[in-house]
């Protein structure tokens, strides 16, 4: 049997993947369109600040949070082409603003708009080559065309060449906001979308054509570990299957990365260690839509001691090589803050 933590055991010193943050542009917005579209505000998204989230992350533990644009409607906005790439570009300026204000406590993964490829190919190489970005933040859709549409190839054959990071978040698709049973759309779309992007990819050609990039996936890929068997049921035995699948289908869905945002109950983590190891599983948190405080969640969970070592820090470091010579931040120096467990 591997060695299981005690319950007792410190918080190690944590990286977290998925941490949100919101340039003043951003910001006023995403709120503005909230507000047309009659959304209502999450109070933590309204009451961030980069000082609080500066002041969560020591309290927490929280070494090195790795900064993205959060999801509905990512950088669109009802914006056209330009306007909508000179957000992305001016959300990245002030993340990378970040970077260089704390060496070692932040990362970045740059946003793109995917409306206009040309803009976005331009955007990648600012952001990667003169930004010093760790990766690219997408949305798991844009306006209905899931990853793995034919539009965006040349994006992720430069992506691919460059061996990039690709961070990826679900929202909720234009397709599917009313059907929310009386739910919040987030709530069941969210972890859905990542289904069906990941289902694009697969199915397209993706995963197969483009084996330099490293995907992460969030939400420990939304409902893809009860998924997996089903979509194996039905595609593994085709007759094409490598030339979607050179893995299989079980082989292409291990090949992937998953955080742990929002998937920290015993069931969710379950699932999702049996589906890939422990190697391809980062820390997130979601933040500031749920607190950072989430580790402890996952130190109760049936992962053995190396497991939680790995998803704590270790995987992010093998993803991003350049955090391996960031020293530690400040460790937590009081109690944690209460879990919400989703």
């Amino acid at each position: 049997m591997p060695a299981r933590p005690s319950a007792a055991a410190p918080i190690p010193t944590l990286i977290d993947t998925h941490n949100h943050f919101f340039p003043p542009a951003y910001q006023k917005a995403w709120l503005d369109w909230e507000d047309a579209h009659k959304v209502p505000h999450f109070p933590s998204q309204v009451a961030w600040t980069k000082s609080k989230a500066i002041e969560a992350m020591d309290e927490n533990g929280i070494q090195t949070a790795v900064l993205s644009i959060a999801s509905t409607p990512g950088v669109w906005f009802d914006l056209n082409a330009e306007q909508a790439s000179q957000m992305a570009r001016d959300c990245n300026g002030y993340g990378a603003e970040w970077m260089r204000e704390k060496p070692g406590r932040f990362g970045l993964f740059a946003t793109l708009s995917m409306i206009d490829i040309d803009r976005t190919l331009k955007e990648i190489e600012y952001a990667l080559d003169t930004l010093k970005a760790d990766g690219v933040g997408l949305q798991s859709n844009y306006g209905d065309r899931w990853l793995g549409d034919s539009k965006y190839m040349p994006v992720f054959d430069e992506l691919n060449r460059r061996g990039a990071v690709v961070y990826v978040h679900p929202l909720v698709a234009n397709c599917c906001g009313t059907l929310n049973v009386g739910t919040f759309p987030a709530v069941i779309e969210v972890p859905h979308d990542t289904t069906r992007c990941v289902t694009s990819l697969l199915l397209s050609g993706g995963l197969a054509r483009w084996r330099g990039i490293q995907w992460l996936f969030s939400h420990a890929g939304g409902t893809i570990p009860m998924m997996a068997g089903r979509l194996d049921a039905f595609y593994g035995q085709r007759p094409n299957l490598k030339e979607f699948a050179p893995e299989g289908v079980m082989g292409e869905l291990r090949r992937l990365n998953y955080d742990t945002a929002n998937a920290i109950s015993a069931p969710t983590m379950a699932a999702l260690t049996r589906l890939v190891p422990g190697s391809h599983i980062t820390y997130g948190t979601d933040y500031p839509y749920f607190g950072l405080g989430q580790f402890k969640a996952l130190q109760e969970a049936d992962l053995s001691a190396a497991e939680l070592e790995a998803i704590s820090g270790g995987n992010a470091k093998r993803l991003i090589p350049r955090l391996r010579s960031w020293k530690a931040g400040p460790r937590s120096r009081g109690s944690l803050r209460p879990i919400r467990v989703f």
